[in-house]
């Protein structure tokens, strides 16, 4: 599932939109939509809290990492401890715990890293809207926080290879499923999206024989879809898919294809940032997360969050 909510710079390009299945997975993810696949982009999920009811089948796991690919290992002597900061309220990648403590994805995935990299690591929470200032300032080291990679972020701090990104799917009500979806499959259906986001821009650009009808909020199109008002929603895999599997859609519904994840539309992914320059922490991290991905701690992490695969 990237944070991926309203048009506020960082905030909007954090992905529209976690994460496929393995390296390999999204490979093909990425076949199946027939092209290329910001986060910050669209809306909080559903449910605030980690699922735990259990699923008849397997669950996907992302994974980002190539095995042919890994990271050399940097002078880690030189790092003594790493200052994270994270958002304050964006479950379930981070929020504060029933102990009042920072909790959740991104933040049992920094500790894992720190474990990895053998430093001690702090976890601050902050307003995201001030997490580039407070690294800009070294108040912290690194930001972890489901920020989305961008051009415009870029420019302030530097990031780590992206540890996930946030699909786009269609939903649809359970009686109209379709087990995969193309432009021509959907010529004269109705389908919403939210308006003016990178979701309907994908559809225009994309599915163009499809009635797009454009909605204001994540409420009034899901409602839309509830109602049967229209065929197809398309946004945010990840709020989707707590959606579809929360007390909200009344049972409703469910995803219809797979995952779409072309870039130019949903983003590069979600990285970790850094300050300018900072090339140490940033390969030490990048490391980190080849070694937490390889030794089967990051699915661990994903399936005690992620009970419903956006994927």
């Amino acid at each position: 599932m990237a944070s991926a909510q309203q048009a506020k710079s960082p905030r909007i390009i954090r992905l529209l939109a976690a994460l496929a299945a393995g390296a390999c997975v999204f490979a093909g993810a990425a076949h199946a939509q027939q092209t290329t696949p910001p986060p910050k982009a669209g809306a909080k999920p559903a449910e605030a809290v980690p699922q735990t009811a259990p699923q008849a089948a397997p669950q996907a796991v992302p994974g980002f990492w190539d095995p042919r690919r890994r990271p050399e290992r940097p002078d880690l002597s030189r790092l003594t401890v790493i200052r994270f900061l994270t958002e304050t309220d964006y479950p379930p990648f981070n929020y504060t715990g029933a102990d009042g403590n920072p909790a959740g994805f991104n933040v049992d995935l920094a500790r894992a890293l720190c474990d990895e990299i053998k430093v001690t690591c702090t976890v601050q929470m902050r307003r995201f809207e001030t997490l580039v200032d407070a690294l800009s300032s070294n108040r912290g080291d690194a930001i972890i926080a489901s920020m989305a990679v961008s051009p415009q972020l870029r420019a302030r701090v530097d990031f780590t290879d992206p540890y996930y990104r946030v699909p786009a799917r269609f939903a649809s009500r359970k009686d109209a499923v379709m087990p995969e979806i193309r432009p021509e499959y959907l010529e004269g259906k109705k389908v919403g999206a939210i308006a003016g986001s990178a979701h309907e821009a994908y559809l225009k650009a994309m599915f163009t024989d499809a009635e797009l009808h454009p909605y204001p909020n994540d409420d009034a199109l899901r409602t839309a879809l509830r109602r049967g008002e229209v065929d197809f929603i398309f946004g945010d895999a990840i709020s989707l898919a707590f959606w579809i599997n929360g007390t909200d859609s009344g049972d409703c519904c469910a995803f219809s294809g797979g995952p779409f994840v072309e870039s130019r539309f949903f983003g590069e992914g979600i990285g970790i940032a850094v300050r300018k320059g900072n090339d140490l922490l940033r390969q030490a991290l990048n490391w980190a997360l080849f070694r937490v991905w390889e030794k089967g701690r990051y699915t661990d992490l994903w399936l005690r969050y992620f009970s419903v695969s956006p994927f």
